[in-house]
């Protein structure tokens, strides 16, 4: 573990990011998210469904469940490493960040490539993998930008800039590859360049600072838990709620095939997503603002873990077309508020400053594994287990607990 007695680059930040710097780092993350669930979302299930079209909800399930497991693996080795980097070019410090962040990139792109060409189930779960590797990888360098950057006083503002993209994302890249690359492979394709066209600026054209000459850095992997409750209990909260989301949206293609019976469920699909990006950029911007005005962020968690349950009751009791917009869009009101708010307490209970990009990989894995256990739950449930009003009720309660749960942080109001 680095000591940070005296070392500016650990301390926590007080001057505020400029525009500019939330720009980049916003386009940053809509180009990971467009990269990352749009295949989840679109791609992948119409890749599954056409190798392997009588049984698509088991191996769905298993190429994302694979991917998720992955995940947890690379996210909090990547974040402390990037802890630990230290790298020179020309003779100069260079930053411990943004190496890690073209590294993903690079790999993404190139695992893309070969997914796109992918004709059986094989190279469409090892190619998923890497893309995940990559992800990820990018993941716990540009998560730990805002610890590393950002006063306490403006993180509920910058998380909703960082947060809006992961519904954003995958608007955009919805429509990419259902109204412009209707084709498998060039959809994958538009994804790769979107992913380097926007992540790439951030890493070249922002300050990275390096550990300081002589710092002594240990390698400290163990997190004590007892002596960080809140850090514990904020783990648990996103667990829940990512949960809830991963249970919810998974299948939502099919639910509208199978379910709901609509002719074009690719199109409706993109609709949902519209209302939901709409419902979210609605209120991310708005929650992350008010939390930092009124310096609570506690209430935004628990208000948006109801509004969650409410949409996903809806869909669970009235499986129609209607109900499903209206779902979609009470869906992003409450997880824009979530992502925004939750991203921000997070950062507030991190065990150490010297370990930020570890710490946050460890909560990543809580948005991760999720999309590991959430295949497992759901494929038995849809299939054997009372189907779509029993997977969105799961949903309903799962994403209310885990917003309740939030009461047990301590240390944040």
């Amino acid at each position: 573990m680095a000591v940070a007695h005296g070392v500016s680059v650990l301390a926590t930040p007080v001057e505020p990011v400029r525009r500019s710097w939330i720009g980049l780092l916003f386009a940053a993350n809509l180009g990971l998210w467009m990269a990352y669930f749009t295949p989840i979302q679109v791609l992948l299930p119409e890749q599954v469904a056409e190798i392997t079209p009588d049984s698509k909800e088991l191996w769905l399930g298993i190429v994302t469940g694979i991917g998720a497991i992955v995940a947890i693996v690379v996210n909090p080795l990547a974040g402390a490493l990037s802890d630990r980097t230290r790298i020179k070019l020309f003779g100069r410090p260079y930053g411990r960040r943004h190496v890690w962040t073209l590294a993903g990139c690079i790999l993404s792109v190139l695992s893309i490539a070969v997914l796109a060409e992918a004709r059986n189930l094989l190279t469409v779960i090892v190619a998923w993998c890497f893309v995940t590797v990559g992800i990820n990888i990018m993941l716990a360098s540009l998560t730990a930008a805002v610890p590393d950057r950002v006063p306490v006083a403006q993180r509920g503002l910058v998380s909703g800039w960082i947060g809006m993209p992961q519904a954003l994302g995958l608007v955009i890249g919805a429509v990419l590859v259902t109204a412009v690359f209707t084709d498998i492979g060039p959809g994958y394709i538009a994804l790769g360049l979107g992913l380097v066209v926007l992540g790439v600026p951030f890493a070249l054209l922002t300050k990275d600072d390096p550990l300081p000459p002589g710092h002594q850095v240990r390698s400290h992997w163990k997190i004590d838990l007892r002596g960080h409750p809140d850090y514990m209990w904020a783990w648990g909260t996103r667990f829940l709620v990512q949960l809830g989301n991963a249970l919810g949206t998974l299948y939502l293609l099919y639910f509208l095939d199978d379910a709901v019976g609509l002719d074009d469920p690719d199109t409706g699909l993109l609709y949902m997503i519209l209302l939901y990006t709409v419902g979210m950029i609605s209120t991310a911007m708005i929650g992350g603002w008010l939390s930092d005005r009124l310096g609570r962020r506690k209430i935004f968690v628990i208000w948006s873990g109801v509004l969650i349950a409410i949409a996903a009751t809806l869909l669970a009791i009235w499986p129609t077309w209607s109900i499903s917009l209206v779902a979609a869009f009470l869906f992003g009101m409450g997880f824009g508020v979530y992502l925004a708010v939750d991203t921000a307490l997070i950062t507030q209970v991190l065990p150490n400053e010297a370990d930020r990009a570890k710490d946050l990989g460890v909560i990543n894995i809580a948005s991760a594994a999720p999309q590991a256990l959430g295949p497992l739950l759901a494929a038995p449930i849809v299939t054997s287990l009372g189907g779509y009003p029993t997977l969105f009720a799961l949903t309903a309660l799962v994403s209310l607990v885990g917003a309740v749960a939030v009461v047990k942080i301590r240390s944040v109001p």
